[in-house]
Formats: structure tokens, C-alpha cells, sequence
């Protein structure tokens, strides 16, 4: 397997080299500060693939021991659990929502909502019962009482699953100024088939899978880099008021800055992947020692030995850690070069930063010091009404969301076989998306509504391009 994997890299390799135009910026052998274009998405961890494995390769900058920790975590994330006893990869439930990483994160992307008949496969549901409005601020979400907080549609047998959801949606256009319709079509989520009475105030919170790839990076960012750009009480008077959650970690045994998850309610990647074993498939960790399943009748065990190990958890958090971000494309094409003059007039680029510079991520010098463009301030904003999902996390209220990065947003097509957009994934394109933002930018909603269709077939040009 790692022989194969090392044979794929090293090819691609050579195809990046050979592929690259003579004035292109190659990955190997020159200095790489250089990069007026914004082309070098990841800095050195930079890869020149825009091929259906653009989000898998292993950042080129990584020395070979870590290369060799990087592909045992690859094989770890691939790794499908099964119900114990088992000789393999024992452990599953007994309540889950899938048997594998990658089975959410397909090729290291993006997810999407099942389709008519489709089954759920990269979609989950987090759950929660209010809190006291002045009580919500800064703490975790409420469990419910026999779910926990995150819906679990599978189980293992003769094990009762906790439910499924069923998913409607109805449409409604909007007219930009030019005459054109645009469809929006809106979700509705009804849990069905539960195991046991559901509270009758439930909070529910969909969410899809979003890529692995870029993490690293994100996570070596200094924190007051991101404190920068917070501005809660829109001091400035621009409308954007993005502000940093504060999460607990379990580790340290403290509230710190959250920066992973749609709601930036999870510290690091340590706990980002020991929270998805835990939550997703039922698997224990030295963090997380007791089973999602707890206090509830499909709770089969106690037990105070991790099914997954410290050193899988390392080598699992490593392996997102130090994922190759794609490099972006015609960057000199004059439509593409349009549509970011138009993001940026549009005020998008007010949230989606595009420029960053990562500090010293300890025990992962590939990632650290490096120049990137992740279009993202890492930092939660309220996106109005429609977008909401009404269930705070933390210091994020029931509105808001942290800026997603953007990198590599124009090859899920080529890598994940669909264009679904948003935390659920309701939009269909990027010009959807787009039009689902409100509140805080609600304002770059109306400038694009406003725009002609070769100004909006610019911007998405742009988009498609990172």
C-alpha cells in the first residue's frame, strides 16, 4: 500500500514538473516567496494537480520521516471499523453515522446531501435542547436526553439507530437587476423514525463534510493574527462584525480560540479528530474515553481503554495536518482576473481574506511560516435569517458560522462529482451560495444581484479558479 502510494507521489511529481510552463512557479527547486499572483495557495505545501486527486497528495515540502508518518495516517483514515470482536479495526457504535474518514470526506473533499432515494453518506445532524437566552452565551451545546448532541441513523445490529432525517425542499427565484431568475431551493428537515420520543424543542443542525486538505496551515495561523480582524462591535462601521469563538479544550482543561468546525467550536485538530471518531463512529479515544452512547439503552460497555490509540490519533491528526493544498488556475485569464477585482468590490474579500501568514505550528515545520491564501478570517459572522440553524455553540449564536475557506473551492466538480454548497449544502453552484448570504453580507448579496451576467459570469470565473 505505501509503496503504491509513494510510487503515485512520485510520479506526480514528475508530471508537475513536466505540466508546469517554463514561467510558471514550479513546486521544486526555486523560491517560492515570490508569487505576485496568489497562484501559490498553500505556500510550499503548494501542489500543481487539478486532476480527481487534487485534495489527497501529501504537502511536497515534508521531510521523508514525515512522509512515512503522513502515509501511516493515510491508512489510518482510510481505515473501515467494523463491530468488535474483530481482529481488525474492532470498536464500531454501537450507535454511528458512518464506518470510516474517508467515508465522509471522499477523496479528502467535499459532501453533499443524499439525493431522492439516497442514503446518507457525508451528512450528519448535531442536536441540542435550548438553554436560557442568558445563559447560552459561551457554553456548550445541551444535550438531549438519549441522542446526545449529534444524531446517530446507524447502529450495530440488533442495536436501535437514534433516527434519520427526512429532506424537502421548495424553491423560490430571485430576479437580479439585469432580468435574470435564480433559484433557490429551500431545505426543510424532519427527524423521523426514532428510537424513543424526541424532546418537542429540539435544536437541529445540519451539517455536510467539508474538505480535509489545508488544515495544517489553518491551525499554525497565530491567534493574534486572527484577533485582527475581529470587530464585534463594528467599531469601524463597515457592517462586518466577525468575532472569535472560545471553546473548551479537553486537553488543557480551558476555554481557547475555536478554529475548526462550521461554528468554530473545536480548538485543534487533535480534538477535531478525536470528537469525529468519537461522535461519528463511536470510537473512544484517551479524550473522549466514554461512548457517544452513554447513559442510554444502546450503551453495551464501560471501558477505560481507548479503541483508538494515542498513536493513531497522532498520526490521523498529522495526516490532515499536512495534505497538499491545490494551486489555483488562470490566474492571468482576464475574466478571472475581472471577477477578483469584482469579489473584491463586492466586499467579500471584507471576510474572505485572501492573504495570510502562518506562525510556528510545533512538531509540523511544513506548515509553519508560510504565505497562503485560504479566503478566510477564521472567525464567525452572522449570515441572517435564512442560513441560520438556530443553535448556538458556544459563543456562536444560532446565525452564525465561520468564514469557510475558499482555496481550492473550484475543483470539488473534478474531485467530489458535485457542486453543493453551504453548511447543508442546499446551494447547487456558487452563484447560489453566494445569494444565500445575508446579514453581515447581505450587502455583497445585493452588489452581485446588481451585477450584469458578465460581471457574475467573472466572479464565479474567479471563484472556479482558486
Amino acid at each position: 500500500m505505501k509503496n503504491c502510494l509513494i510510487g503515485f507521489i512520485l510520479i506526480s511529481l514528475v508530471s508537475v514538473i513536466i505540466g508546469c510552463k517554463s514561467d510558471s512557479p514550479s513546486i521544486i527547486g526555486i523560491d517560492k516567496s515570490f508569487d505576485p499572483t496568489g497562484a501559490l495557495s498553500g505556500g510550499d505545501t503548494t501542489i500543481f494537480d487539478a486532476s480527481s486527486h487534487a485534495f489527497s497528495i501529501p504537502a511536497p515540502n515534508l521531510s521523508a520521516v514525515a512522509l512515512e508518518k503522513h502515509l501511516d495516517g493515510d491508512v489510518e483514515f482510510e481505515a473501515v471499523f467494523v463491530t468488535a470482536p474483530a481482529e481488525v479495526n474492532p470498536g464500531l457504535g454501537p450507535i454511528y453515522n458512518n464506518i470510516s474518514c474517508v467515508n465522509c470526506h471522499s477523496r479528502d473533499g467535499r459532501g453533499r446531501p443524499p439525493g431522492v432515494n439516497e442514503k446518507f453518506v457525508s451528512m450528519l445532524f448535531r442536536l441540542s435542547l435550548p438553554s436560557p437566552e442568558s445563559e447560552a452565551a459561551g457554553k456548550s451545546p445541551i444535550p438531549v436526553p438519549g441522542y446526545g448532541t449529534q444524531l446517530n441513523n446507524r447502529a450495530i445490529y440488533g442495536t436501535p439507530a437514534e433516527g434519520t432525517v427526512k429532506i424537502e425542499y421548495t424553491e423560490q427565484a430571485l430576479t437580479a437587476e439585469d432580468g435574470t431568475r435564480i433559484h433557490l431551493r429551500y431545505p426543510n428537515y424532519t427527524i423521523t423514525d426514532t428510537y424513543k420520543p424526541l424532546p418537542d424543542v429540539v435544536e437541529v443542525s445540519p451539517r455536510v463534510a467539508p474538505v480535509v486538505f489545508g488544515l495544517g496551515l489553518l491551525e499554525a495561523i497565530p491567534e493574534e493574527t486572527i484577533l485582527t480582524f475581529a470587530d464585534e462591535s463594528d467599531v469601524d462601521g463597515d457592517g462586518i462584525s466577525g468575532k472569535p469563538n472560545y471553546v473548551w479544550d479537553v486537553v488543557e482543561k480551558r476555554y481557547t480560540l475555536g478554529r475548526f468546525g462550521l461554528k468554530a467550536n473545536q480548538p485543534n485538530l487533535l480534538q477535531q479528530v478525536a470528537s469525529a471518531y468519537h461522535d461519528d463512529m463511536g470510537l473512544t479515544t484517551s479524550l473522549f474515553l466514554l461512548e457517544n452512547s452513554f447513559g442510554q439503552p444502546q450503551h453495551t460497555k464501560n471501558s477505560t481503554t481507548p479503541e483508538i490509540s494515542d498513536e493513531i490519533l497522532d498520526v490521523v491528526t498529522f495526516y490532515v495536518q499536512t495534505l497538499s493544498v491545490p494551486a489555483r488556475r488562470n490566474v492571468d485569464d482576464p475574466q478571472v482576473m475581472h471577477g477578483e477585482q469584482l469579489f473584491a468590490q463586492a466586499q467579500c474579500a471584507n471576510c474572505h481574506i485572501p492573504t495570510l501568514r502562518t506562525g510556528i505550528l510545533p512538531g509540523v515545520p511544513s506548515v509553519s511560516n508560510q504565505t497562503i491564501h485560504p479566503y478566510t478570517d477564521m472567525l464567525l459572522h452572522d449570515m441572517g435569517p435564512d442560513l441560520a440553524d438556530n443553535r448556538p455553540d458556544f459563543h456562536a449564536s444560532g446565525s452564525e458560522w465561520r468564514t469557510p475557506p475558499l482555496w481550492g473551492i473550484g475543483l470539488v466538480q473534478t474531485v467530489n462529482g458535485h457542486t453543493n454548497f453551504l453548511h447543508d449544502g442546499r446551494a447547487r453552484n456558487l452563484m447560489e451560495a453566494i445569494l444565500w448570504h445575508g446579514g453581515e453580507a447581505e450587502k455583497s448579496r445585493e452588489i452581485t444581484l446588481q451585477m450584469s451576467k458578465t460581471e457574475r459570469d467573472a466572479l464565479i470565473a474567479f471563484l472556479e479558479s482558486l
